[in-house]
Parts: structure tokens; C-alpha cells; sequence
């Protein structure tokens, strides 16, 4: 049973899994940061172009 304890604690395969989710959550954190960070902005200039094009007259050509 030692012995079987020991070759598991001498394994590093679930090291490797482990540094591939942390990073998979920093990155994920950060898209989720940067699109918070520029939402407010984004709607802002879709409200400005909203409101210049609903202010555009058309010619219909009559």
C-alpha cells in the first residue's frame, strides 16, 4: 500500500491538468474583463448611430 502511495505522489500527469485550467481561466477572465470594459462605450456609439440615422430624411425620388 506504501508503495502504491508513493508511485502516485511521484506522478506529475495532474500537474499538467491543472496548469491548462488555470490558464483556460485566465483567459476566459480576462475576455470576460475586457468586454465589461468596453460594453459602455459600444453602446454609446451604437445610441449615436441609431440616433443619426433615424434623423436622415430618404428621397424617394417622387
Amino acid at each position: 500500500m506504501i508503495r502504491k502511495l508513493k508511485a502516485f505522489a511521484k506522478k506529475e500527469d495532474g500537474a499538467v491538468t491543472v496548469d491548462w485550467v488555470v490558464l483556460t481561466a485566465a483567459v476566459v477572465g480576462l475576455g470576460v474583463a475586457g468586454v465589461g470594459t468596453i460594453q459602455n462605450g459600444v453602446d454609446n456609439l451604437a445610441q449615436a448611430i441609431s440616433t443619426g440615422v433615424s434623423t436622415k430624411s430618404v428621397d424617394n425620388g417622387d
